[in-house]
């Protein structure tokens, strides 16, 4: 599916930037993803509550295959088919599932030790003003006059 056909789909709800990965795509809403799209199939971000909501309309959680074994997200639940023919109800789910990612978000805030650097700053994207300069003189900045010398022995 196409950025145009998943920003149709989602239009009840509001804009949806669509971030390419893995095959698939993430969606995202405020900055966080909210949901994903993987294997023809849109899961939404869930709590437990979400998550037990989903699972009475017939959904089930995001699982991949790796090196020959199934894996289960269970932080992540497939959009009930009726929702996909309802842009209300697709809208409903989607602010709940942001919701459920807002929270995360700031919860993920809190746990972080005081004084470190948010994980969700943008971070340089490459190109020479993004790289650090080496330090002259080879390994560990230290040029052959800054390395200290052993005294002579006294005798």
């Amino acid at each position: 599916m196409d950025e145009d056909a998943i920003a149709d789909l989602f239009a009840a709800f509001g804009p949806v930037a669509v971030k390419r990965m893995f095959g698939g795509a993430g969606l995202y809403a405020d900055g966080l993803m909210f949901a994903l799209w993987a294997g023809e199939t849109f899961y939404l971000k869930a709590d437990a509550a979400l998550a037990e909501d989903l699972k009475g309309r017939g959904s089930v959680p995001f699982s991949y295959e790796a090196k020959g074994v199934v894996r289960t997200m269970g932080g992540y639940w497939s959009v009930p088919e009726a929702a996909l023919d309802d842009a209300d109800d697709l809208a409903a789910l989607a602010r709940r599932a942001l919701f459920v990612a807002h929270a995360a978000s700031e919860a993920k805030a809190k746990a972080r030790p005081a004084g470190r650097a948010s994980a969700n700053k943008a971070k340089p994207t490459g190109g020479a003003s993004a790289k650090k300069p080496k330090p002259a003189g080879g390994a560990g900045g230290k040029t052959p006059a800054a390395k200290k010398k052993s005294a002579p022995a006294q005798g």
